[in-house]
Order: C-alpha cells, then structure tokens, then sequence
C-alpha cells in the first residue's frame, strides 16, 4: 500500500516538470527525498498503512524545516497539501 502512495506522489512530482517553476522543481525534489526516506523507514519496519506513512513525511519535513528559508518552508508544505489532496 506504501509503495502505490509512493509511486502516486513522485508521478504526481514528475508531471509538473514541464510546466514547474523553479521553486516548484526545488519543492518537488526537496520532498521526494523526504517521500522515499519515509517508505524505506516503514518498509524496514514492516508498516504498511499510508496514515503512518504521511505522518512519517511530515515529521521528516518538520525536522529538517531548519534546512529551509520560510519562504521556502512554504512552498513545500504547499505542495505537499496538494499532493495528498490529488
């Protein structure tokens, strides 16, 4: 179940590449590390349900937020917001 969420979100990332702009293209990448950090911690663990994955991510993204501008911190939370709202 994880790794279909996965999957959803870097091609939802992916298919924004020809239009993106560049705080967009930072966004997605910034996040899909994030993302693909996360599955791997919950695969290790045996966890499949995406609740837990999504929480994960957002830990993840809440102790590195020191890494980003404030400007910066927006854009990604932004993106994110819509990613799980796709």
């Amino acid at each position: 179940m994880i790794i279909e969420f996965e999957e959803k979100m870097l091609e939802l990332i992916d298919a924004r590449i020809e239009t993106a702009s560049d705080d967009e293209l930072f966004a997605g990448g910034y996040l899909r590390g994030h993302i693909s950090l996360s599955v791997a911690k919950c695969e290790e663990q045996s966890i499949g349900d995406v609740e837990v994955l999504k929480a994960r991510i957002n830990e993840s993204l809440e102790e590195a937020k020191s890494e980003l501008s404030p400007a910066d911190r927006i854009i990604v939370a932004d993106l994110w917001d819509e990613l799980q709202n796709a």
